[in-house]
């Protein structure tokens, strides 16, 4: 059967769920119309998500204004900067896959007719977005905008810089009073992460994809403009259902590559690769790690964007935001302009409606004179990663790296490492067991990435490993490997001082080691006990599936 409010509030047998409404001040006439759930993750666990219950009034008025009944509840979201470097990081990938569940259960068990969706940190936009693909009812996310950059002596600062800067201070090379300074004025508001994070390339990506309105990407979180905005998607969202439009007619194949097109194109962070698989899963389309390299190999990388560029999404804003992006992919016929959006028309007819302001700006480059010739977010294969591995080569000069492996089982363990000055230059760190079932939850490393790019190692080191990095992340850095270490990939027969070569150029990600000498590992190999065997990440573990999949759960991972 559909999901519709009529289910719940029509006929004498629901007098008690009439009864059930009006103790919450609703009427006849509020429940005689069709009922909108307005979901956000709101909470006071990150600045990114601190404004979000505000924001959602306004969403509220706008479906109220349009004529339909709003319903506000809201789900978990993880910080993942606060839980970043230290055990907690194990439950941010955790929490895509609960906010994905609740929102599912929230609206089958009430039935609602349609959903608008607002989220700020990484995990709950995509976990947002699933939610409104699994349960097809016509849906409009909004992204709650970004944090303001700070501001110290003229330099614009995000949170990244605040972990590169415990780096420099390890290595001594910054003052326990400047390290102070930075961690003081970098995060001035609320807002999600300023540069071209996981949590601002996946904004962009809901506009590419087709499920936000056009412009809702930008503008930043305490701007007047995303007050507006959240308000039109609740208008939106309402109209929407009058036209009966419904996400599997919006996530098309071409509308997945409108999206890897974006993810490329601004240097985004590889968590869209994850999620872009795990969100096209709940729509049954059958998108691959082949796709996403033959979309990067036509995609030129147009946006100079921190962490490996120069600028934050409040500057991208300034010049016309993610519509100014699409319309340069547009205009030279690099967009599939046909697909469908939330507006009920085509990305084409969106972007044909929008006025990009005339200044003169250096973030986004022309098609013709990108910083890349082909995007950014590459898969790699090889012998260390037979399914595949990801990095972000935007702001890495180097294609090609060969070091001796140093190898450690634990993030912590390699930060303490990092921390002491045992890396030295030539060296591959491979941290491992940290994979979506070894850790479980495939834990960002962006500590210990941050602390080597602090240290001045960021272009004289590499690292591999089967968790992920942070969007934030910059320098020569593997994720993704599968198959991982706990089901007995070759990330876990490394010793140290193994050679490992990778190579953005060719795709390849090879151990320099012998299938013989691997055999001999395997069969000395044993699986080592799970960290966690009771509770959600236990039952995590049990339920996900690889990497190169998009670490999804399921009966049959």
């Amino acid at each position: 059967m559909d999901i519709s409010s009529k289910n719940v509030v029509e006929g004498t047998s629901r007098s008690p769920q009439r009864a059930m409404y009006k103790a919450m001040g609703l009427n006849d006439d509020d429940l005689s119309k069709q009922f909108i759930g307005v979901c956000h993750t709101g909470n006071e666990a990150t600045p990114c998500n601190i404004h979000l219950p505000r924001l959602a009034i306004k969403a509220k008025q706008g479906v109220s204004d349009a004529g339909a009944t709003p319903r506000e509840f809201s789900t978990i979201a993880v910080s993942d900067g606060i839980a970043m470097g230290h055990e907690g990081m194990k439950s941010s990938l955790v929490s895509r896959e609960v906010i994905a569940d609740s929102i599912e259960l929230m609206v089958r068990a009430h039935q609602y007719d349609a959903l608008v969706g607002i989220a700020g940190c990484d995990k709950s936009l995509p976990g947002t977005m699933m939610a409104m693909a699994r349960l097809n009812v016509p849906s409009v996310f909004v992204y709650g905008g970004t944090i303001m950059p700070g501001m110290l002596d003229g330099q614009e600062l995000t949170i990244v810089d605040v972990y590169e800067a415990v780096g420099a201070y390890d290595s001594g090379q910054l003052s326990l009073e400047s390290l102070k300074n930075i961690e003081n004025t970098a995060c001035p508001s609320s807002g999600s992460c300023g540069g071209m994070f996981t949590a601002n390339t996946m904004a962009s990506i809901s506009e590419a994809i087709g499920l936000a309105l056009p412009g809702s990407a930008s503008p930043p979180a305490e701007d007047e403009r995303r007050d507006k905005m959240v308000y039109d998607t609740g208008v939106a969202c309402a109209k929407l259902l009058e036209m009966n439009i419904r996400p599997k007619e919006i996530l098309s194949f071409e509308a997945f590559e409108n999206a890897i097109t974006m993810l490329n194109s601004v240097g985004g962070s590889t968590n869209g690769i994850l999620h872009l698989l795990a969100l096209a899963n709940e729509v049954n389309i059958d998108l691959s790690y082949d796709d996403f390299e033959r979309i990067r190999k036509k995609t030129p990388h147009l946006a100079d964007m921190k962490p490996g560029g120069s600028y934050v999404m409040n500057s991208l804003d300034k010049i016309g935001g993610i519509p100014f992006v699409l319309k340069k992919l547009l205009d030279k016929g690099l967009l599939n302009e046909n697909c469908m959006t939330v507006t009920g028309k085509t990305i084409k007819e969106n972007l044909m409606s929008i006025s990009i302001p005339d200044v003169e700006q250096h973030i986004v480059r022309s098609v013709e004179n990108p910083l890349h010739q082909v995007g950014t977010a590459v898969v790699l294969k090889g012998s260390l990663a037979p399914e595949g591995a990801v990095i972000k080569t935007a702001g890495v000069e180097m294609t090609k790296f060969t070091g001796k492996a140093r190898v450690f089982d634990r993030e912590e363990y390699a930060f303490d490492a990092v921390a002491k000055g045992e890396i030295d230059e030539g060296h591959v760190v491979v941290i491992r067991y940290e994979g979506p079932k070894g850790g479980p939850g495939m834990r960002e490393m962006l500590a210990t990435t941050a602390a080597l790019v602090g240290q001045g190692l960021g272009k004289k080191v590499a690292m591999v490993t089967d968790g992920r990095f942070s969007g934030g992340t910059r320098g020569f850095m593997v994720g993704h490997v599968a198959p991982e270490a706990y089901v007995g990939g070759p990330i876990a027969l490394i010793k140290d001082d193994d050679e490992i070569t990778i190579d953005t150029e060719t795709n390849i990600i090879d151990l320099h080691v012998s299938k013989e000498e691997l055999e001999n590992r395997r069969k000395q190999w044993s699986k080592p006990k799970p960290n966690y065997t009771t509770g959600a990440l236990a039952k995590y573990a049990t339920l996900v599936g690889s990497a190169a999949k998009g670490a999804i759960t399921t009966a049959n991972p």
